[in-house]
């Protein structure tokens, strides 16, 4: 791509999340090379079903149809929410950015203000993730989990109609189309850790296309973001477990007497939190690999691949 190219676009999913992460995308790419630059719609298989994911194999159904787009030149630049992301390469394609990353925790918005400890025994909590539905189960607090799906107004509007007490959600989309007044816990990651990646972004380009990958290296990358996502899905991709399975991981950046130190936390857990692996390793950030790894071999030789292989029954 040259300079004088215009305008740039940037592949979207429709949803209003998925817009407002986009637009800071382009808006970031327009302020930095002075082109034009405009969303394109990409409707996934995520977007087109209630299915619950792990039904549909979870790994790629809100990234492939955007990938589809980019290598075939329909798009220039596609943005994903990162922990959405297969862990494995696509061929044609590069992780051309992580930006700045959103606070990773999950929030609860519940009933009354409710917070986790507050609901009583036997509240309906939705959510549509394994990991959420694990880790509440390991918690012991007689919470029973709905498995819901929809965009976030969709899961908001359930707790207000009643239909479910409380739902979990990633804080950082809440963050990212101003909802945060909803939120009435935010949730310990020592009581429930985030998927890999979570509140981040990936921002990815067609590999040939070095020009405009350098381009949005430069106006987006974020070094501490990627090191500390590097090191959570390292921890995932080792597991062989796909972003809908109950792993849950967790890295920080800390200033050491050394200098920065990588710190990672993760969980696997089998499907109905009886049983849980739970692992911290630290290192440097440009070790973000090594550190992952090392970290996910502690846990398979305890079982954790096991846990997040086999449903409970």
């Amino acid at each position: 791509m040259s300079p004088a190219a215009a305008p740039l676009r940037v592949g979207t999913r429709a949803s209003l999340l998925a817009r407002t992460q986009s637009q800071f995308v382009a808006d970031a790419l327009a302020e930095s090379t002075g082109q034009e630059v405009e969303l394109v719609e990409v409707t996934t298989d995520g977007d087109v079903t209630s299915a619950p994911l792990a039904s549909l194999g979870g790994v790629g159904v809100f990234v492939n149809a955007l990938r589809e787009a980019l290598l075939v030149g329909a798009v220039d630049v596609a943005v994903h929410s990162l922990k959405d992301t297969p862990t494995y390469p696509q061929e044609g394609v590069v992780l051309a950015a992580v930006p700045p990353r959103e606070d990773p925790r999950d929030v609860l918005v519940a009933r009354d203000d409710l917070t986790l400890g507050e609901l009583p025994p036997g509240s309906r909590v939705g959510t549509g993730s394994p990991r959420r539905a694990s880790q509440l189960a390991a918690l012991g607090l007689g919470l029973e989990v709905a498995e819901i799906r929809g965009n976030v107004d969709t899961r908001l509007r359930k707790v207000a109609d009643g239909e479910v007490d409380a739902v979990v959600l990633a804080r950082a989309g809440l963050a990212r189309i101003d909802r945060l007044d909803a939120v009435t816990e935010v949730i310990d990651p020592l009581q429930m850790l985030p998927a890999p990646g979570q509140g981040a972004l990936a921002v990815e380009c067609r590999s040939g296309d070095e020009y405009l990958c350098d381009l949005v290296r430069l106006a987006l990358d974020d070094a501490p973001s990627r090191a500390a996502v590097t090191a959570e899905r390292t921890v995932l991709r080792a597991l062989e477990a796909g972003c809908s399975a109950p792993v849950g991981a967790l890295a920080e950046i800390a200033q050491g007497d050394l200098g920065d130190e990588l710190w990672v936390r993760a969980v696997a857990l089998s499907y109905d939190g009886a049983l849980a692996v739970r692992r911290s390793a630290t290192g440097t950030p440009d070790d973000a690999v090594g550190v992952g790894m090392g970290l996910a071999e502690e846990m398979i030789a305890e079982g954790a691949s096991t846990l997040v292989s086999e449903r409970a029954s």
